[in-house]
């Protein structure tokens, strides 16, 4: 019989069947997993009662949204990371990071510049961490671990998991001797009120608070490096605050040589019950000399690195400012990122949380999250990008991670696709290592589904404004968020501000952003030297 474009043998009607059994006995077998993998959600097809529950007394301020979408009007899309099914790797492990020069730079350049960042600058999880939040003290170890969440307002067929660890405090009175290098950019680049005559005031804040039994020593570093200062007893207050003001501008930035001589007089410094710490001061522009990246000039010092000696780097005005590179300087020199651009900052930084930059409490620590799949289909890691660490190296304490600094805190927030079984979502694993016995120490908290069944207006203000402040980010780094605009973010944050000064700056950022474009930054005129 001749065949029609519309006929079906009987042998494609046994194929279609056999291929409908085969999909049926898939979805039998791996349920909400596999409805993950075609991009459904497993909350709405499973019908969960939880999650309908959930939307529905989201209301007010939570349900005030406007379809908008900020990223097209803005330069810089960043692809947002996709979800992961748990099926294929229920484990997510990352390295903290404690960092928070990417949102300082960002508020300055919003409020005092009316100009947005670009959304490579833009790290979610340095944005969330710059905010304080009331997390439980731990009891006889270096942290403790506290898991939260509710409905996200990316999806809210979805889940938002908040994992946060709160380090032990060390008294002032308490922490050890510090033995610190100050090395200080003085090329072209540094001149100008934001930027060298911000550096010496932070270092004269930090220094007026050192007690006599640590030291100081201040090198500086432009065409070539010199040691101003070697290291000197904080007893001798006045002489080492004279060699701070007596630093001026000029010339090009071998930042290379700079770091080699800092870590040379550093690591002469390293004593067992100390510690011993660079501290970098700089807009992060080095031009000149054979080590001009921060894998370059990590490479040159990575012994000293290794002997014990840590690093932060701070970070200074715009238009040439590297805080990428800054970034990854403070990640590969077990140190932390800040960025100055006040008295406000200055004090944060160097008064308010001077303990926790020079008394390390855990060295590499990394965080896994083992998510149930019967439990969990799918999640996402919101930021934390460029901090990710296999899975298989989580017990691997060759591995190098972040370090907790005395009351230090570290936030993430994890978006997750519940199917419709009961039960725990997972767990929370910490591992690190104490910096001076070198004893290894492992945590582990469960992820209990009653501590996420709840709608977010339900829950504390802590949550709800580190909700906003990931959700600013993510708009500003080009992604849609569910139809939410920045007026819908800020009126969120506003609701969980508080009243603290803090909260209510990041609200009035939220909402100058609005109609601002990224801008090209003026980039620094050409120095001698350069």
């Amino acid at each position: 019989m001749k065949k029609t474009p519309f006929h079906i043998s009987a042998g494609a009607v046994g194929s279609v069947l056999l291929a409908g059994l085969v999909f049926v006995g898939l979805v039998t077998a791996f349920g909400d997993n596999i409805k993950a993998l075609f991009g459904m959600s497993a909350d709405g097809l499973a019908g969960d009662t939880l999650v309908e529950r959930r939307s529905s007394r989201n209301l007010g301020k939570l349900e005030k949204k406007k379809l908008q979408n900020f990223a097209s009007e803005n330069s810089g899309y960043q692809p947002q990371a996709p979800a992961t099914p748990t099926v294929v790797d229920a484990r997510s492990t990352f390295a903290i990071d404690v960092d928070t020069a990417s949102y300082t730079w960002a508020r300055r350049l919003i409020l005092e510049s009316n100009s947005l960042p670009p959304a490579d600058g833009i790290r979610v999880e340095e944005w969330v961490n710059a905010f304080d939040y009331a997390l439980a003290a731990p009891k006889n170890a270096p942290f403790a671990i506290s898991v939260e969440g509710a409905a996200s307002p990316f999806d809210e067929s979805k889940t938002l998991v908040k994992v946060a660890l709160q380090g032990r405090r060390v008294d002032e009175e308490q922490r050890k001797p510090a033995h610190l290098v100050f090395l200080v950019d003085v090329s072209g680049s540094m001149a100008g009120a934001d930027r060298l005559p911000l550096a010496q005031r932070a270092l004269e804040v930090l220094t007026r608070q050192l007690r006599p039994t640590d030291t100081v020593a201040l090198v500086t570093y432009a065409g070539r490096s010199e040691v101003v200062l070697r290291p000197t007893s904080a007893a001798r207050q006045d002489q080492i605050l004279a060699g701070i003001r007596s630093l001026g501008t000029g010339g090009g930035t071998n930042m290379g040589s700079g770091m080699d001589l800092a870590y040379q007089l550093a690591v002469g410094q390293v004593q067992r019950g100390t510690s011993t710490r660079v501290i970098v001061l700089t807009d992060g522009d080095t031009n000149i000399g054979p080590n001009l990246t921060a894998e370059q000039m990590l490479a040159s010092v990575k012994a000293h690195v290794e002997e014990g000696v840590t690093l932060t780097t701070v970070g200074f005005g715009v238009g040439n400012y590297q805080g990428s590179a800054l970034e990854q300087l403070a990640d590969k020199g077990n140190g932390q990122a800040l960025y100055v651009d006040s008295e406000q900052a200055i004090e944060r930084s160097f008064r308010q949380g001077l303990t926790g930059t020079l008394e390390l409490i855990a060295k590499d620590v990394k965080v896994q999250v083992t998510f149930d799949p019967k439990v969990v289909s799918s999640y996402r890691l919101i930021g934390y990008e460029n901090r990710d660490v296999k899975d298989d190296d989580f017990r691997n304490d060759k591995v190098d991670a972040g370090e907790l600094g005395s009351g230090h805190a570290v936030t993430a927030l994890y978006e997750v696709t519940l199917t419709s079984a009961a039960g725990a979502l997972g767990s929370v694993a910490v591992r690190g290592e104490l910096p001076d016995s070198k004893e290894v120490f492992e945590a582990t908290e469960p992820i209990t589904r009653a501590a996420v069944s709840h709608a977010l207006n339900e829950t504390g203000s802590d949550l709800r404004f580190a909700t906003a402040v990931a959700l600013g980010a993510e708009l500003l780094r080009g992604h849609t968020a569910n139809g939410w605009t920045m007026s819908d973010v800020a009126e969120l944050a506003e609701d969980a501000a508080d009243e603290r000064a803090q909260r209510l700056e990041f609200v009035a950022m939220l909402r100058k952003s609005i109609g601002l474009r990224v801008q090209p930054v003026a980039q620094a005129a050409n120095y001698d030297g350069y």
